[in-house]
């Protein structure tokens, strides 16, 4: 099984905010997940990024793969891998 940290997007449309989650990379984008361990504004100014390092730690350490995307919010939060 191949878990995943990613975005899922929520909010209305045209106004998005997102939250950070652990999900199998086999479900869909804003289906099922695991574990939701943050949120990410993008709106706000500047971007508002709130997420919880250890659980972040403790699910790249079991082996779960980050996105692009979710890789430069985990380092902007502090997250080191």
């Amino acid at each position: 099984m191949a878990v995943k940290i990613r975005l899922r997007r929520m909010g209305a449309k045209k106004a998005p905010f997102y939250r950070v989650v652990v999900a199998d990379s086999r479900f869909p984008r804003d289906g099922r997940f695991i574990e939701k361990i943050g949120t990410y504004d993008p709106s706000t100014d500047p971007a508002t990024i709130d997420i919880d390092v250890e659980k972040a730690q403790k699910w790249i350490a079991n082996g779960a793969q980050p996105t692009d995307t979710v890789k430069a919010l985990l380092k902007k939060a502090g997250v080191e891998k």
